[in-house]
Parts: C-alpha cells; sequence; structure tokens
C-alpha cells in the first residue's frame, strides 16, 4: 500500500513539475486560472493511478498524456517517443521500411495523403485520398497517426492486410500490401519529350532535391529545352527550405515565394534566390493532383502566381501548415504546427487546395498499336532484359492523358512566346 501511495505521489508530483513549468513559460496567460486547471488534470491522473484495473508505470501515463495533449491540437501535430522520433530521422535519410503511402489523420479519418509511385503500396492498388478502414482487422476508428504508422511500417517482405474505402467510387476493398525497402529518389525522372519539352517529375522535397535537381537543369539548358513540364503529383511534400529552393529554380530572384504566420500573426516573407542553375525563360506547366501537398502546393501557387506556369490536373490535397520538430530532453519529440503558410497573393489553401488553371482528370490512354509494334511485342518478349530495363520500360508519357494535354499546352504557349 506504502508503495502504491508513493507512486501516486510521483506520478502527481512529475504532472504538476511538468505542467509548473509550462505555466511558467505561458506568456500572457492567466496563469492562477493555468494551475486550477491543473489541480483537476492532476486528480485525475492520481485517481486512474490508484483505482484503474492494472498498474500503469508513470513514463506511460506521461507519454500518454503527451499524446493525447499533441491529438487535440490538430491533424499533423503528434508527439514522438525516442524510437518513433529515430524512424523519423531515418525517413528524412531517404530509406526506410514499409508499404510507400504518406497518411495523416483528415476529419477523423485515416487518409492516404500520397502513394508513392513505384511503391508496394501503390502497386497494390493504394491511391491518394483513400481511407484505411482497417489495418489486420483492427478498426482505425479513433487511431492516432503515430499509432497507424507503427501498424503499417514491419520487415520488407512481410504482409499487412487492409480494408481501404476508395474515395472516388465510395465501395470498400481489401488489398494486401507486402512491405518494401522504400527509397526515396527526390528527382523521379528528367527527360526531353517531343517537341524539345523537358519533362521534371519531382518525387519530395528534401535535403539534397534542389542540388539534385540542378544537374537536370543544366543537361536541359544543354539540350536547349523549348519549355517544361514539372510534375508534382503524388508529391507529399517535405521541407519547407527544400520547396522555396526547387521554386526559386524557376523563378527570377527576390519573387515572393511563400510566407508564413505563426500563433502571433508573425509574419515571415520568404524570396526567390539567385542561387542554382535557373531556367526563367521557358513556358511552363506543373502537373497536380489530389496527392500533391504541402511544398508541391507551395511551389505550385508561387509559379502561378509570380505568372511563371499554367497549373493543369486536379485539386490539390490542402495542407498548408508548417510542422517544426522539436526533440525534448529524454529522446523524444513534438512535431507542432506552429505556422500556417500562404501563397505569394496572401492565400491560404489549407483545408482547401489549389485548383488547377486546366482542369483534366487522370485517366490511362489506350494507345492503338500498330503492325510494327506488335512484331516489336512479339520479339520482345524472347528477351531476357534486366530489370532495370523493365524499370525503365514502365514509363511511356503517351499513356498518361495529364502529360499528353500538358504538352499540347506548352507547344501551344511555346508558339505564342515566339519560341519555336
Amino acid at each position: 500500500m506504502k508503495k502504491k501511495i508513493a507512486v501516486s505521489v510521483l506520478v502527481v508530483f512529475v504532472f504538476s513539475t511538468i505542467f509548473s513549468y509550462w505555466a511558467g513559460y505561458s506568456l500572457g496567460r492567466d496563469k492562477d486560472s493555468a494551475y486550477k486547471e491543473l489541480d483537476v488534470f492532476a486528480e485525475a491522473l492520481a485517481t486512474v493511478e490508484k483505482q484503474y484495473v492494472e498498474d500503469k508505470k508513470p513514463h506511460d501515463l506521461i507519454y500518454g498524456a503527451l499524446r493525447g495533449v499533441m491529438n487535440s491540437l490538430d491533424s499533423y501535430s503528434q508527439f514522438l517517443d525516442p524510437d518513433e522520433y529515430k524512424e523519423l530521422l531515418t525517413e528524412t535519410e531517404g530509406e526506410f521500411g514499409g508499404l510507400g503511402v504518406e497518411i495523416t489523420i483528415k476529419d477523423g479519418l485515416l487518409t492516404v495523403v500520397t502513394a508513392m509511385e513505384d511503391a508496394p503500396a501503390a502497386a497494390a492498388g493504394m491511391e491518394s485520398g483513400d481511407i484505411i478502414v482497417k489495418i489486420e482487422d483492427e478498426l482505425t476508428r479513433g487511431i492516432t497517426l503515430a499509432e497507424a504508422v507503427k501498424k503499417l511500417r514491419g520487415d520488407p517482405g512481410t504482409k499487412v492486410e487492409l480494408v481501404v474505402l476508395k474515395e472516388k467510387q465510395r465501395i470498400l476493398k481489401n488489398i494486401t500490401v507486402t512491405r518494401g525497402i522504400i527509397k526515396i529518389k527526390d528527382i523521379k525522372r528528367a527527360m526531353v519529350l517531343d517537341g524539345g519539352i523537358g519533362y521534371l517529375k519531382i518525387a519530395e522535397f528534401r535535403e539534397n532535391t534542389a542540388k539534385d535537381l540542378d544537374k537536370a537543369l543544366a543537361d536541359f539548358k544543354a539540350k536547349k529545352i523549348k519549355g517544361l513540364i514539372v510534375d508534382v503529383r503524388n508529391n507529399p511534400g517535405g521541407l519547407l527550405y527544400s520547396a522555396i529552393e526547387v521554386s526559386s529554380r524557376f523563378l527570377p530572384e527576390n519573387k515572393t515565394v511563400v510566407s508564413t504566420k505563426t500563433r502571433g500573426k508573425e509574419e515571415k516573407i520568404y524570396k526567390s534566390s539567385s542561387g542554382g542553375v535557373k531556367i526563367t525563360d521557358v513556358p511552363m506547366v506543373v502537373l497536380i493532383n489530389q496527392g500533391s501537398a504541402s511544398g508541391s502546393e507551395i511551389l505550385a501557387g508561387a509559379l502561378r502566381e509570380n505568372n511563371r506556369a499554367v497549373l493543369l490536373g486536379e485539386t490539390t490535397f490542402g495542407k498548408g501548415s508548417v510542422q517544426t520538430i522539436l526533440p525534448l530532453s529524454d529522446g523524444s519529440a513534438l512535431r507542432l504546427t506552429t505556422s500556417i503558410y500562404y501563397t505569394p497573393d496572401g492565400i491560404s489553401i489549407h483545408e482547401k487546395g489549389i485548383k488547377p488553371d486546366v482542369e483534366v482528370e487522370e485517366a490511362a490512354i489506350e494507345v492503338k498499336a500498330t503492325a510494327a509494334d506488335k512484331e516489336k511485342e512479339v520479339f520482345d518478349k524472347l528477351k531476357k532484359e534486366s530489370q532495370a530495363d523493365k524499370d525503365v520500360s514502365k514509363f511511356d508519357y503517351r499513356q498518361d492523358n495529364q502529360i499528353v494535354r500538358a504538352l499540347d499546352l506548352i507547344k501551344g504557349l511555346t508558339v505564342l512566346s515566339g519560341s519555336r
């Protein structure tokens, strides 16, 4: 009995210390009111510790309370225990084990922001907007983002059973995904299409994205491209400064890329820089869809509102908030929403997204095969190709109606601009 009383006192003391620290730094608030609320909290904690059916460690109660605090804020703020924080750091390095999906809690539902191209989830049929209803026969109602990530992550080669609500068709679908090593290549594809039009696929905005982009742009300049298509479909975003750096490559110096405002209405305006390889003198089209979020929306908004590019595709996801990772002393961390970002015209797209200038829904194009094509297909089957060759052959822009429409549009823009 003495031990239980001692533990209860310890729990209350720890929380009192933590929240006293918090209250002391809550500038501009009524501290007496804060302490009064904390008395209720400490009372509830002591009751849980003494009367809950199972013994719980103070550590678990503290972490649980922190998760509750973060979950009460918004869909993007979360508490990361030391292991989860390490996983996040591993992910930013560009390689991790899992399904290859970016997820969030939207309207209380576990929602897919983006299914990464060529990753296991996309191969199994998952796409942006899907709502994950079950993970291994467990309903996701009330699940936290951290809990969902833990359930979806796993060793490469293992399988996870999901029930997914397909948002567009409004049907439930059972999907089995085999986990793999997810290798993130920021610049997914860079090539010159018909008519000397450059095509650039940006998968995410990370630490080295701008440097990798410089190599592709230098090659485009050497080949004297006449126009440029930048594809950020299913790009979930990434680092704010990376999105600004990438946007700067297509804008003259000192143009507004994005601005952010904190709770105290402190505004910070980010301008385009002069560094890196720039392409600012050819017509541009940016491809967007529902899987384009955060950094992708910064890029799209900056280029359109600076009259630098036309947006084509579908309305974007609508993630217009900035999260900051704040490490804590025990190796855990807070992923905290610290500001909202605004396009150069001062528009917040949070929960609304960016509408394209030219709306084109995604659909496959059936290409009529000629006799020569059929002959080639038959004999190609006799060849033993390397896996690398197979991966390259998967991409045929002529079967992507959004790219085809973008190509037609940019050719028209090229004619109008006089750069034939």
